[in-house]
């Protein structure tokens, strides 16, 4: 069996839909929960250790359920100071959307 490790980062608003789809498909995966990024959002990252055959289904499962998305913000992140007395105005972000990397795996073992 020739396996990949997909990495796939989606934000925390689109992980039960995605986590749903791969489950419902049988796809396994580990989810690691984090924090980051321009706006402080949350993020999960999923570690799938896929067979090659699987691995475009479990791409369109994880594309087809975290899609971008726009959103208005009004608070700068903490390490930006605003100038005093300036009022500041909401600005449109893109969020969402998944990020993902695949890699060959040379071994796999199971205990």
């Amino acid at each position: 069996i020739t396996l990949k490790l997909l990495i796939a980062i989606i934000q925390e608003r689109d992980r039960k839909a995605v986590t749903d789809a791969l489950s419902s498909s049988g796809v396994f995966y580990t989810k690691i929960p984090r924090t980051g990024g321009f706006l402080r959002d949350g993020n999960v990252t999923l570690l799938l250790g896929i067979e090659d055959e699987r691995l475009d289904e479990a791409l369109a499962i994880i594309r087809d359920n975290s899609q971008a998305r726009e959103q208005y913000v009004s608070v700068p992140p903490p390490e930006v100071l605003p100038t005093p007395g300036m009022i500041e105005a909401p600005v449109k972000v893109t969020v969402g959307g998944a990020v993902a990397f695949v890699m060959d795996v040379e071994s796999f073992e199971r205990w």
